[in-house]
């Protein structure tokens, strides 16, 4: 009892802030306290606009980006990660929205954060980088086509139609405009992206989002212009932390989302955080860790009407090319926007919803990196195949959906490559010290096959075609010493090669098994077989000596004098065949 309480305690202790964390806040305070603000000022409409697009409201965006902001840059696995509201979790809440209601959304994001606390305990975070990058690459690419769709209603000027499916969404914005065009709003949404695209490329460093935001808001209050609506009053602060909003009548029906916002919260916030490794030298994050901190974060964001957060892969970007260094940067961008919120919520009260979708409508674009995705295309066909799959998965179907196709495909293409990997060859007898008369019977009798690679379920079935295509020989010889690996299926198969070779009068002989094989051809009886005949080996040549010792016993060749024949070392193996 005391070990495993010990063990618990060490585990939890790895995955709390450290010493360390405080010494690196201390080195470069007014460098991260610069880039706290820059992202905070980059955040803030995208904070707005995701709450917005989400359906809980401009004041839930602006909650998450505080709380979990806050949290996840105490506790998260990265000195430079940036948290909040982002436009993939948004895409998997609107759904949610629209089946559960806000109460819904909230109580899925409670549900996530203890999920995501669950995997850091369990060490799951090493098991995110096994996501092949064309899933990532398909999946960002799906994610930035639903976000750019989201923002057609507003964008519009038209009300949100009902329905959860994107397409369909954006199909009825577009016949209702088509019907009541709002000019006035389109052009708003389009200078705004114009002016931060544009901005983006003349000047990096300068947040044109928030400027182009403060201009349209501007204009529209000046002029007058009643057909661009606003965001609406906000709170004045945080609403007081309450679990009065649990549903807990629907937790049954609210597992599946919870682990799919768990799924997506614990790919991008670890994609995030390894893009910020990438972009510095000597950092690197902790994954569990960062899922610890994303749980936490998760689970705090609801308490004050938040929704579910992850990391910030833009937002990342901008704290790293500002120069932070620590977590101080997260934490200062955490507090700035908290100060928006209790001291200007008027203000931004004002901010026109289709600046909002100018602002979002530019960051869908800026997500897909083109160059990425042309040499992803041109890599292999298998490649294009997955990343085009998976984005239209994420657009047709969901994220999780996507994401999980895309592995299944993934995974069916690199077992169909390693597949092919996996030779049956044959080799030539080893001369040895036999007559030229003696070598010619043997060759005439007896057949040699190396199996190179994998001998498993996706390469069985084409090995055991191969290997029935064998006749006119009394004895075949497989050689195993270059087996990579072995499964049920590829041993199954191998006892019925050799009992079908047997009822057709063939003998099958072995050499070279490893250690490591044996407990699987064990299992299935294989191995049980060839001892019982006496046909296992330890190394080809002794293989050919078993062999032609039983041609000598079936009358095809005459015995010769033991001395004739040599011994065999185990290195002499690796030479032969």
């Amino acid at each position: 009892m005391r070990i495993l309480f010990g063990r618990a305690r060490a585990r939890l202790t790895a995955l709390l802030p450290g010493r360390r964390d405080v010494v690196d806040m201390r080195r470069g305070p007014r460098r991260d306290l610069l880039a706290g603000l820059t992202v905070a000022i980059v955040a803030l409409p995208l904070a707005l606009g995701f709450g917005v697009s989400s359906g809980l409201g401009a004041q839930a965006g602006l909650a998450t980006a505080v709380v979990a902001g806050a949290l996840a840059a105490i506790f998260g696995g990265s000195n430079l990660q940036v948290s909040g509201p982002t436009g993939a979790m948004t895409v998997v809440l609107v759904p949610i929205v629209a089946q559960h209601g806000p109460s819904g959304v909230l109580t899925v994001g409670l549900m996530a954060g203890g999920i995501l606390v669950a995997l850091a305990v369990l060490k799951a975070g090493k098991y995110m980088q096994y996501v092949p990058a064309p899933v990532v690459e398909g999946f960002t690419l799906g994610i930035a086509c639903v976000i750019g769709l989201q923002q057609i209603p507003n964008a519009l000027g038209v009300s949100r139609p009902e329905g959860d499916r994107v397409l369909v969404v954006t199909w009825r914005a577009l016949d209702e405009f088509a019907h009541r065009p709002n000019w006035t709003a389109l052009a708003l949404a389009v200078a705004v992206a114009a002016v931060m695209l544009i901005g983006a490329r003349w000047r990096p460093t300068i947040p044109f989002s928030i400027l182009a935001v403060i201009a349209a808001t501007v204009v529209t209050q000046v002029a007058g212009l009643t057909s661009a609506k606003p965001i609406g009053d906000l709170p004045s602060g945080l609403p007081a932390p309450s679990l009065a909003f649990l549903d807990l009548g629907s937790l049954g029906t609210l597992i599946a989302p919870a682990v799919a916002v768990a799924a997506l919260a614990a790919l991008e916030s670890l994609l995030s955080a390894a893009v910020a490794d990438g972009m510095t030298v000597g950092q690197q994050h902790d994954p569990d860790r960062e899922l610890f901190g994303q749980g936490l974060a998760n689970i705090a964001a609801p308490l004050f009407g938040g929704v579910p957060a992850t990391g910030a892969i833009a937002r990342t970007a901008v704290n790293v090319r500002t120069g932070a260094g620590s977590r101080l940067a997260a934490l200062t961008h955490a507090a700035i926007l908290a100060v928006i919120v209790f001291a200007a919520a008027p203000l931004v009260s004002k901010i026109p919803l289709a600046a909002l979708a100018g602002v979002l409508l530019a960051t869908a674009i800026r997500m897909v990196e083109v160059g990425s995705l042309r040499a992803m295309v041109k890599a292999t066909r298998s490649d294009a195949l997955i990343l085009v799959l998976t984005a239209v998965a994420t657009l047709a179907l969901d994220l999780v959906y996507a994401v999980i196709i895309g592995l299944i495909v993934a995974g069916a293409l690199a077992l169909r490559a390693v597949a092919k990997e996996a030779r049956l060859e044959e080799i030539p007898l080893d001369r040895g010290d036999h007559s030229v008369e003696e070598h010619a019977l043997l060759a005439e009798h007896i057949v040699a096959y190396r199996i190179d690679g994998p001998l498993f379920f996706a390469a069985a079935h084409r090995f055991l075609l191969e290997l029935a295509e064998v006749a006119d020989v009394r004895v075949v010889i497989l050689r195993m010493s270059r087996v990579t690996t072995i499964d049920a299926t590829g041993a199954l198969v191998l006892k019925d090669a050799v009992e079908k070779l047997a009822r057709r009068g063939i003998v099958v002989m072995t050499s070279g098994i490893r250690p490591g094989q044996r407990q699987v051809l064990e299992s299935v009886g294989a191995l049980e077989l060839l001892r019982l005949q006496g046909r296992e080996f330890a190394t080809t040549p002794e293989a050919i000596q078993g062999a032609r010792a039983h041609l000598e016993s079936a009358g095809v060749m005459r015995p010769v004098p033991a001395q004739t024949s040599r011994p065999v070392s185990a290195e002499t193996e690796e030479t032969v065949g």
